[in-house]
């Protein structure tokens, strides 16, 4: 699994090259879930763009126009070799998902070896609880799929009070310890341990946040590897 602080949306490339350097596959399966922007055609084409010029073979898994029936829907998720989730809104991402069964799905996956990655609310989606701006005010979503322990806030560096208000939530309990991304970084978790860094620009940086005995919080910086 990868929490992405960018991507072909936002950068030069280079966590992209980075995630599918994960997978062993000389020809890797790469599917996009536009779904958090509601299937966006800009978004999807944006991902096509960068992916077909890759050494892969990229697909599109969109929701809100379905094609699929379940099983060809399980079947062909099961086929992906990296299932790359879009930024967008987290809650209604994991509405649409849950309406579709692709969140069963997607574990599945996960635990038949699927990388799973993404940015912002396709970083989110797959821990307990996220830092989001799904409703409007940034705030906690104490809601995910579970399959990283605790919780992410994107955007750690690159949006007016994300840090404050992300902290506070984990302060106060309404969050879990969690990762805290900034833009440019690539944080590989195997098994739910972190086993990989890395970072497109030189300042960007992982932060774990863990709650501390006067009623605060820890944060502290690991380093990563510069791409």
């Amino acid at each position: 699994m990868a929490l992405l602080g960018g991507g072909f949306s936002t950068d030069d490339g280079l966590l992209d090259d980075w995630v599918l350097g994960q997978v062993r596959a000389a020809r890797p399966r790469v599917c996009f879930v536009p779904t958090a922007s509601g299937d966006a055609p800009g978004y999807v084409e944006q991902f096509l763009a960068a992916y077909r010029s890759r050494s892969c073979e990229a697909s599109v898994l969109p929701l809100f126009r379905r094609e699929l029936d379940d099983d060809a829907l399980r079947a062909f998720l099961l086929s992906q070799d990296v299932v790359y989730v879009g930024g967008g809104n987290t809650a209604n991402l994991l509405a649409v998902w849950r309406a579709h069964g692709v969140d069963r799905l997607l574990r599945e996956a996960y635990e038949r070896g699927t990388l799973l990655c993404g940015i912002s609310a396709g970083a989110n989606c797959w821990a307990e609880g996220s830092h989001t701006d799904s409703f409007g005010p940034l705030t906690h979503l104490s809601d995910g799929l579970g399959l990283l322990p605790g919780s992410v806030c994107p955007h750690y560096d690159s949006e007016p009070g994300r840090r404050a208000s992300y902290r506070a939530a984990v302060a106060a309990g309404s969050l879990a310890a969690g990762w805290a991304v900034e833009d440019g970084v690539g944080a590989l978790f195997t098994g739910g341990l972190l086993t990989d860094a890395v970072s497109r620009t030189p300042r960007a940086r992982l932060f774990r946040v863990e709650p501390d005995e006067d009623g605060g919080v820890s944060e502290r910086a690991l380093a990563c590897r510069p791409l």
